[in-house]
């Protein structure tokens, strides 16, 4: 599989080579590709009317170097853009300690995240879950697969809203943009090898080790730079039972080749095992989560009898027939279900404290999960700042993953996309009215297989003790086991294409500026499920296909004011394919609905005060979009609405300050028919007669839910951070720096009637190091009170489970950079 992939996106970069030399005529000057800084700290200064206290004082990297085109695909500073976003360097996520995305809430308002199985896949923003790009490029949908990783990041680039027209189409809401660490500072390429190699240890056997290095070329008229990047770690966690180890490379190579053409290619491998999904506690009782006091017992009806140390459905169900009667859920109408002997816990009932390292996990389980990322852009420039560009993109997911209450799965996919845009400026009248103008085609592909088992009802979240620990009575079967049992009984194998023809102009009339931008989309579907247990028509089974052809647009407005400040507007219409977890698309959605529109309209201020030392951004929402609800085939409507703001002032030299924080409410739009998993106590069982079980709804919106529309409380209607660093002057010995911060949720609960309640917290996060010439020393810890704190999970199980926070964990890295 390996292999073919491979030739694959070889095939596209002889293609591109191809294409480039149909395209070369002569020319003049390479112009290089601008790429992210790679070390915002050790950047010479950008030519700006910013005084110099700008580029000296920002010790931090909070602020931005040069244009970037992440939010329109044409570069533009961000303080000049109307659209809320937030670019945070690598520099940034050293000094405030952000190793996973949903850390993100630092220094990135509205990305709070509610625990996706305990994996930082993806990042929510604004109430809904966001998409994950790769230098502008959309990568396979991650909702908590696996841990993304951000290591080999030189920045993340936070968007709020729809993607820009050229990145294709996506959902309003959000994404997050990785832009890998390259041999290019601010468009100049290196001028001498430079790398750093750091070891890190810490609590609960932290073991972590990178090591990177910059090297530039210059061979013949060809000129530019290559950068790799590694990362190994192999450590234990807070919680017990869960040791992540993880491997990523990443390489890149930039290139001048003389003649105006500059080409960029590289990629990026990671492999990760142990990386397990946890729901962390359950038995959700307001006092588990107030006075840790969890209620005990198990369920000895059921037994292993054939000793292999977990459930399979005959044992479940002893003369069922698997998959039609071997279930170990009831369904909830309206009235107390019938009593179950499976369900009682007859065994060990009563209370005990619980620590918040005991989550649930098993030695079953497992996650083993590989990615492959590869990009190719050929770049020709026609003077006038004019440029033609081919870029080519692939992205793989393979994952396998067993939760021990029930949920195993296992995905395999890949997608690859062609990209073909033309950059031009245009001067009209004199001057009146200039504009830059990006436009240009794309299209994309998507071959995936996505095997998962759930539909017969084998698992049961509540089953488990989780004071005494995992037994055989509560780890269910797999079909990775292969000895005849569970089968997969949801195999879908989908493929999808999309066409696409994009435009953006950047406007300005003297002090206004309107950014129009549209994109066509045709799109191609088609999707089968061999599952063995399968709900619905024969065609679901033989393939369903249908197309759909889509236009989007979007314009912004925004006037310069004296004083520096720039007030704006923003209004977008956007589509996009509803999508799984493994990016494929559901064969019951194709008929009618598997592409969903959503909608925004967004307006705010932005200004830079103090000599360009203090930036803000204060901004409005109001949002459409659509998502995928519970099992069922139900793409469920949202309307979120809020209030955003992000500061980042550089008081003196030595001194920086950011605070950021918003205000959001999201609603479902009712009725909700989805499919979810209710506590015993919603359906009038008591915790004794209904934990060995499960219960679920098949129509929210009818048994146990709200009949209309509701708030998602599952995201804290507020959330505020806010950080201080201090970095001093050179010392006799070198140089010394401390960040310190705090970041506050309200409150949050699950989105029952009557569901628990996760108080509101506080959690604080110090760092401090120490440099002397090469070497450099820093301490992190982070949750440093030892705060304990919810976070709910998501999805069909969000009343079911949540995730105790991680306690006070300490690191200290030592860096030595040549």
């Amino acid at each position: 599989m390996l292999n073919r992939r491979i030739s694959f996106v070889v095939s596209l970069m002889r293609a591109s080579a191809a294409v480039g030399g149909l395209l070369a005529g002569g020319a003049a000057i390479a112009q290089p590709q601008q790429a992210a800084p790679a070390s915002a700290e050790a950047a010479p200064p950008q030519e700006t009317d910013a005084p110099e206290i700008v580029v000296t004082a920002d010790r931090v990297g909070l602020l931005e170097r040069v244009p970037n085109d992440t939010v329109f695909g044409l570069d533009k500073p961000l303080i000049e853009t109307p659209r809320s976003a937030s670019f945070v360097s690598d520099t940034t996520l050293d000094r405030y300690g952000i190793q996973t995305l949903d850390k993100l809430t630092a220094i990135s308002p509205g990305t709070y995240t509610a625990s996706y199985f305990g994996i930082a896949g993806a990042v929510q923003i604004r109430g809904t879950l966001a998409e994950n790009y790769f230098r502008g490029f959309k990568r396979i949908e991650n909702k908590g697969t696996f841990s993304t990783p951000i290591g080999g990041a030189a920045e993340l680039q936070i968007l709020r809203g729809p993607p820009a027209a050229v990145f294709g189409p996506g959902k309003i809401g959000g994404l997050v943009n990785f832009i890998p660490k390259s041999a290019t500072k601010e468009g100049k390429y290196l001028t001498e090898a430079t790398g750093e190699i750091t070891l890190t240890a810490g609590s609960y056997k932290k073991k972590n080790a990178t090591a990177q290095i910059g090297l530039p070329v210059r061979l013949g008229g060809v000129q530019g730079g290559i950068y790799a990047y590694g990362e190994v770690e192999d450590s234990h966690s807070f919680y017990r039972g869960i040791n992540p180890r993880r491997q990523l490379g990443e390489i890149s190579v930039d290139l001048d080749l003389g003649s105006d053409w500059s080409v960029a290619f590289g990629g990026m491998a990671y492999h990760s095992k142990g990386d397990i999904q946890t729901p962390g506690w359950n038995r959700l009782t307001q006092d588990l989560i107030d006075n840790q006091n969890y209620i005990t017992g198990r369920n000895t009806v059921l037994v292993d009898a054939n000793g292999n140390g977990r459930l399979e459905p005959t044992e479940i169900s002893p003369g069922g027939t698997y998959p039609f009667t071997t279930s170990l859920y009831k369904g909830y109408f309206g009235f107390t279900p019938a009593a179950d002997p499976r369900f009682v816990l007859d065994t060990g009932f009563g209370t005990a404290k619980i620590s918040p390292r005991t989550v649930f996990v098993s030695d079953a389980d497992f996650s083993r999960t590989s990615t492959y990322t590869f990009y190719f852009d050929l770049v020709k420039s026609l003077g006038d700042n004019s440029e033609i560009k081919l870029q080519q993109f692939y992205d793989s997911l393979d994952n396998e993953r067993f939760v021990s209450y029930g949920y195993p799965a296992d995905y395999n996919s890949w997608t690859a996309e062609s990209r073909l845009s033309v950059t031009f400026p245009l001067d009209l009248f004199d001057g009146g009215l200039t504009s830059r103008n990006l436009v240009g085609v794309s299209y994309r592909t998507y071959r995936g297989r996505k095997k998962e088992s759930y539909n017969s009802g084998l698992l049961s979240l509540d089953r488990r003790d989780l004071v005494f620990g995992p037994t055989a009575t509560d780890i269910f079967d797999s079909p990775f086991d292969n000895q005849g049992g569970l089968g997969w009984e949801t195999d879908v194998k989908s493929r999808w294409n999309d066409f696409g023809i994009f435009l953006t102009s950047d406007i300005v009339i003297g002090r206004l500026n309107l950014i129009v931008g549209g994109r066509y989309d045709s799109y191609y579907a088609k999707s089968k499920d061999l599952g063995v247990f399968v709900f619905g028509p024969p065609e679901l089974k033989t393939g369903v296909e249908g197309k759909k052809d889509k236009f989007t647009y979007s314009g912004s407005a925004t006037y310069k004011l004296p004083g520096g400040f720039m007030p704006y507007i923003t209004y977008a219409r956007s589509a996009a394919l509803e999508v799984e977890q493994a990016g494929d698309i559901r064969p019951s959605n194709i008929p009618n609905s598997f592409v969903s529109d959503s909608s925004l309209i967004e307006g705010g201020i932005k200004f830079q005060l103090f000599d360009n030392t203090l930036l803000g951004a204060l901004n409005v929402y109001r949002q459409k979009r659509t998502q995928l609800g519970g099992l069922a085939s139900i793409v469920q409507p949202t309307i979120g609405k809020g209030l955003e703001y992000e500061f980042r002032w550089l008081a003196t030299d030595n001194l920086s300050f950011t605070l950021v924080g918003n205000v959001q409410q999201t609603k479902i739009i009712g009725p909700d028919k989805s499919t979810i998993y209710l506590p015993a106590r919603i359906v009038g069982v008591s915790p004794q007669n209904g934990f060995g079980g499960a219960y679920l709804t098949f129509d929210f919106s009818q048994y146990g839910g709200v009949p209309g529309n509701y708030i998602n409380t599952l995201v804290p209607k507020s959330v505020v951070s806010a950080f201080t660093t201090y970095t001093s002057d050179p010392l006799s010995w070198g140089r010394w720096g401390s960040t310190a911060g705090v970041s506050r949720a309200s409150k949050t609960s699950g989105i029952l009637p009557g569901a628990v309640v996760y108080p509101s917290y506080a959690v604080a996060n110090f760092s401090i190091f120490a440099e002397h010439g090469p070497w450099n020393v820093t301490l992190n810890v982070d949750n440093l009170f030892d705060k304990l704190y919810f976070t709910p999970d998501a999805g069909v199980i969000a009343d079911l489970g949540a995730l105790p926070s991680r306690g006070r964990e300490w690191r200290i890295t030592l860096k030595r950079k040549f």
